[in-house]
C-alpha cells in the first residue's frame, strides 16, 4: 500500500526530503505558502562548505554580542526592543558561547557533515541537472591578526574528524580579482563546492514535481492536526488535506507548527541580507571576508554579496541600513564591482536554534516529522537532511547522523 506524505515547505531541506522520499515510494505532495526556493533557499551564498559548518555560538559571542546592541551596523545585529520570546532565545544562545559547548555542538555536526558532498552527488546521479562547481574558496583579510578566528574554527573541524585543506596564499588576486590591495593576508580552501541556490532549488522542485508530486503552491498551512486516525494538514481556506505521514519544513516558522506537537526548542529568524553587481573581471570562485562576515559568490554572471546575521521576527520589513553596512563594508575589501548597481536585493529567515543544531526526526505524534532549525547551514545540510529524515520516516530507524537532532529535545 502506498504511503502518502505531505511535505510543507518547498525549500531546499523540504523538496530534498520530498526527492528521497520518492525514491523509497511515498506518493508526494508539497505545499508551500509561496513558491519553489521563496524564502532562505533563495538568495542565500550558495556555499556546500561543510568544512565551515560549524555551531553559530562560540565564546567571541560574549564580545559581539554587547558591539551589535550598540552598533546598528555590526555584522551581528541584535535590535533593542520588548521581545520576551526573542530575549529567552537569545539567552540561551548566549549560554551555548563556550568553548566546551562549541566542542559538544561540532561533534554532534561532524557525522551530517561528513556527508553533505556525498547527498549533493546522489541528487546528481538521480538527475538533477543543475551544476553543483568545485572550489576553490578565497579568503581574505586585511592583516594576520583578523585570521585567528577564522583558524581556530578551522582547526576545530579539523579536530573534530574533517578533512579541511587550508593553504596560505601569496597573490589571492590570481584567484580572485575581486579583492582589492587592501586585502594583505588571504588563504585557499579546497574540498568545499558551491552552487547558485536559486536555480538549484528550482530544479530540484522541478524534478519533484516531474516523479509525480502534487504540487500545491501558494497555499497556506494553518495547522497540522494529529491525534486522530490520520495526520490533517489545515489550509487558510479551510480545506483539509489527509496523509499517512507530514513533514513539516518551513524554516524559521517552524514553531508555528511545530510547537502543538511538542517541539519546545524556539527557532529565532537570523535574517540574511545580499544583493548583486556586476564585475569587471569574470568572478570564478567565491570569496569570503570572514572579518567583516562577507560571503561572496559568482551568480548568473554577476557577484552575490552575502551578509549579516540579524535577529528579528521572519516577518518583519527589510531594513534598508543592513543593506548599506554590507555595501560599506565591502568597499575596502572589493575592488572591479560598482556597487551601487545592485540587484535582487534580498533578507531571508534562517532558522537558528539556541544550541546550533537542527531540528530533525518525529514530534509527538510518530506520523509528524520536523526538518528544519539549521541555521545558515541549510543549503550545505539540505540533502543529506533530506536523505536521512525520508529514511527514519520509511524504516522508523533514526540514522545516527541525526539522532543528535531530536526535535523533542
Amino acid at each position: 500500500m502506498t504511503t502518502r506524505t505531505i511535505v510543507i515547505g518547498a525549500g531546499i531541506v523540504g523538496l530534498s526530503t520530498a526527492w528521497h522520499l520518492q525514491e523509497r515510494g511515498h506518493e508526494v505532495t508539497v505545499v508551500d505558502r509561496a513558491g519553489i526556493a521563496a524564502g532562505s533557499s533563495w538568495g542565500n551564498a550558495g556555499w556546500l562548505a561543510p568544512g565551515k559548518t560549524i555551531p553559530l555560538a562560540d565564546p567571541s559571542l560574549w564580545r559581539t554580542g554587547l558591539v551589535s546592541l550598540l552598533d546598528p551596523d555590526a555584522a551581528l545585529r541584535i535590535p533593542l526592543r520588548l521581545d520576551p520570546g526573542m530575549w529567552s532565545f537569545l539567552i540561551r544562545f548566549a549560554a551555548h558561547g563556550t568553548n566546551r559547548a562549541w566542542d559538544r555542538a561540532m561533534a554532534a555536526l561532524t557525522p551530517i557533515d561528513r556527508i553533505a558532498l556525498a547527498a549533493y552527488d546522489e541528487l546528481a546521479a538521480g538527475g538533477i541537472e543543475a551544476p553543483v562547481r568545485e572550489g576553490p574558496y578565497v579568503i581574505g583579510f586585511a592583516e594576520a591578526a583578523q585570521s585567528r578566528g577564522f583558524e581556530r574554527e578551522i582547526a576545530g573541524a579539523v579536530r573534530h574528524g574533517q578533512d579541511v585543506p587550508l593553504e596560505k596564499l601569496d597573490e589571492p588576486r590570481e584567484l580572485a580579482p575581486q579583492l582589492s590591495e587592501q586585502v594583505r593576508h588571504a588563504f585557499r580552501l579546497d574540498g568545499q563546492r558551491w552552487i547558485e541556490p536559486g536555480p538549484y532549488v528550482e530544479a530540484l522542485g522541478a524534478a519533484v514535481a516531474e516523479r509525480g508530486a502534487t504540487m500545491r503552491l501558494r497555499s497556506t498551512v494553518v495547522d497540522v492536526a494529529a491525534g486522530g486516525p490520520r495526520p490533517v494538514v489545515v489550509l487558510a481556506d479551510h480545506e483539509h488535506l489527509h496523509a499517512d505521514r507530514v513533514v513539516i519544513a518551513t524554516g524559521a516558522w517552524l514553531p508555528a507548527l511545530a510547537r502543538r506537537l511538542g517541539v519546545r526548542t524556539r527557532v529565532q529568524a537570523g535574517r540574511g541580507y545580499s544583493f548583486t553587481v556586476p564585475v569587471d573581471e569574470p568572478a570564478r570562485h567565491p570569496v569570503y571576508l570572514p572579518f567583516q562576515r562577507i560571503a561572496c559568490t559568482p551568480y548568473e554572471g554577476r557577484f552575490r554579496i552575502a551578509g549579516t546575521m540579524e535577529f528579528r521576527r521572519p516577518d518583519d520589513p527589510p531594513q534598508p541600513r543592513r543593506i548599506r553596512a554590507i555595501v560599506a563594508q565591502a568597499r575596502a575589501m572589493l575592488t572591479g564591482i560598482d556597487l551601487d548597481d545592485r540587484r535582487d536585493e534580498w533578507v531571508g529567515a534562517r532558522p537558528v536554534t539556541p544550541d546550533g543544531l537542527p531540528l530533525v526526526g518525529a514530534t509527538r505524534d510518530p506520523r509528524v516529522f520536523v526538518a528544519g532549525g539549521h541555521g545558515m547551514w541549510g543549503v550545505v545540510l539540505g540533502p543529506a537532511t533530506g536523505r536521512l529524515l525520508a529514511e527514519r520516516i520509511d524504516t522508523g530507524r533514526t540514522p545516527a547522523e541525526i539522532a543528535p537532532f531530536d526535535p523533542l529535545r
